[in-house]
Parts: structure tokens; C-alpha cells; sequence
């Protein structure tokens, strides 16, 4: 047989071998549930400890006495949750909305006030709300919500277009409504998509809320600007640290939730 014979029996060859199988999703395994969070725990009681030994001055014991640290680490983490909670409530509807015939035209609008609102330096969209609102909490969350709004939104829309319109067919052939439609299939193909913009949001908001402090809104950020005012170092290490462990913290749990929560029968067929 000639070459050319055998390099065309080869291709005709290929041509006709099967796919390959799509890639399985990722397993958890004890390795990924506890390595972050050793390094957490680990970089924690490393701070503790040398907080233990570190020659203080008064100004920093009274910056870190009295359960400061604690009230202000508990108001990060207040800021943080009930502002990625009015994001989800406000920004998978709306994506879902944009998604439908009757307001598709509306998509490029919301996504344009919504780039926007992220575009904006948050110090000065806190600055507008303090102005318009006054100084406190309100200012801060709404300032965060807005901010972090935008990789909800967009995941949520580009998840629900990305899905086949031959599997909506199908389930509309079968006899399912709009809203069964919209439950049972699209949603949960959606899944992977929403919950990484999400998680995303949840980072962003736990950085965003050390900006809280400029508005009277609390958080980790007022250590972080009391060590800086003070020029006190272990003051400022110590609310950096709390914010860089907060914000992997969340970041492993969103990644967690992601793994857990997205589909595996959907997700192999996608």
C-alpha cells in the first residue's frame, strides 16, 4: 500500500473514532476541604502569637483593646453578608428577567448602568452616598451592593443565553410550562456560571467593605486606617491580615458551594 493510500485510511480513521468523553466534574477531597483552611488557621496563631511577644505602646493596646478587634471583624462580616444577600436577590432576577422575550431589549441598558456602578472608584461612590445619606451602615451596603451587583448580573445572563435551544425545545415538547422551563432546566444549567459570578461578588465585597469605615459603616478598615493615621504598624498588620484571611476564607467557601451545589448530571451533558 502507498503512502498517500495509507495517510487517507489513517484520517478516514480518525474521522470515524468516537469523541472524547467530556471532562468529569472535580471531586472534593480532604485535600482541597483542609489545606486552605490549615493555612489559615496557621497564619492566624502565627499573628496571635506574635501579638503575645510584640512590644505595644498605648496607642495600639487601646486601638486593639476592649473587643475592638472582635466588634470590628463581626461588622466586616455583617457587611459582607447582607450585602451579597441583596446582591443575589437582586441581581439573579433581574438577569433572569433580561432573559426573556418581553425585556431582552433591556439587557444592554441594565448591563451598561450596572458597568457603570463597578467602574466607579468605590472611596467616591461611598463619598456620593455619604453625602446623599448621611454618614452609618445604610451609606456602606448600599455602596457595597452596587458595587458588587455587576458579576451576578452578567453571569446570571450569560449563563441562561449559553444554554441549547434544542434542550428548551424539548422540554416545552414534553409539555412543560414557562416556569417549569425556567426551574428545571435552565436554571440548573445555569448553575456553574451563576455561582462563580457569585463568588466572585463575595471577594469583592469583603474588600470593598474596608471602605465602610470612611462612611461610619465600621468594619475591619477602621483598623486599617487607625494604624495608618497612628502610623502603628501592628495595628495596620493586624487588619490586613484579618481582611486577606476573611476574604480567602470566603473565597473557599463560594468554591466549596460551587463544587457541591452545581449539577453533575447537567454539568456532563453541558
Amino acid at each position: 500500500m502507498s503512502v498517500p493510500e495509507l495517510e487517507q485510511e489513517e484520517s478516514l480513521e480518525e474521522r470515524e473514532a468516537p469523541p472524547p468523553a467530556p471532562t468529569q466534574p472535580r471531586r472534593i477531597t480532604w485535600q482541597k476541604l483542609t489545606f486552605l483552611p490549615a493555612v489559615l488557621v496557621a497564619v492566624l496563631l502565627a499573628t496571635w502569637l506574635w501579638f503575645q511577644q510584640a512590644d505595644l505602646d498605648s496607642i495600639s493596646e487601646n486601638a486593639l483593646s476592649n473587643g475592638q478587634v472582635s466588634k470590628a471583624l463581626w461588622q466586616h462580616v455583617k457587611l459582607t453578608v447582607i450585602s451579597t444577600f441583596f446582591v443575589l436577590i437582586i441581581a439573579i432576577p433581574l438577569g433572569i428577567l433580561l432573559t426573556r422575550k418581553m425585556f431582552r431589549k433591556a439587557a444592554p441598558v441594565a448591563m451598561a448602568v450596572a458597568n457603570m456602578g463597578q467602574a466607579t472608584p468605590a472611596i467616591g461612590l461611598l463619598a456620593l452616598l455619604v453625602i446623599w445619606l448621611g454618614t452609618g451602615t445604610k451609606a456602606a451596603l448600599i455602596g457595597i451592593i452596587i458595587y458588587a451587583v455587576l458579576p451576578v448580573l452578567s453571569n446570571t445572563i450569560a449563563g441562561l443565553k449559553a444554554n441549547d435551544p434544542t434542550l428548551l425545545e424539548a422540554a416545552r415538547g414534553i409539555g412543560m410550562s414557562s416556569v417549569g422551563v425556567l426551574t428545571r432546566v435552565e436554571l440548573p444549567l445555569a448553575v456553574p456560571l451563576i455561582l462563580a459570578g457569585v463568588r466572585t461578588a463575595l471577594v469583592l465585597n469583603v474588600g470593598t467593605a474596608t471602605l465602610a469605615t470612611f462612611g461610619g459603616g465600621g468594619g475591619l478598615g477602621v483598623l486599617i486606617t487607625t494604624g495608618i493615621t497612628n502610623q502603628r504598624m501592628p495595628v495596620l498588620m493586624l487588619g490586613s491580615i484579618l481582611t486577606v484571611a476573611l476574604a480567602l476564607l470566603v473565597d473557599w467557601l463560594a468554591s466549596l458551594a460551587e463544587l457541591t451545589l452545581r449539577p453533575r448530571g447537567l454539568e456532563v451533558g453541558r
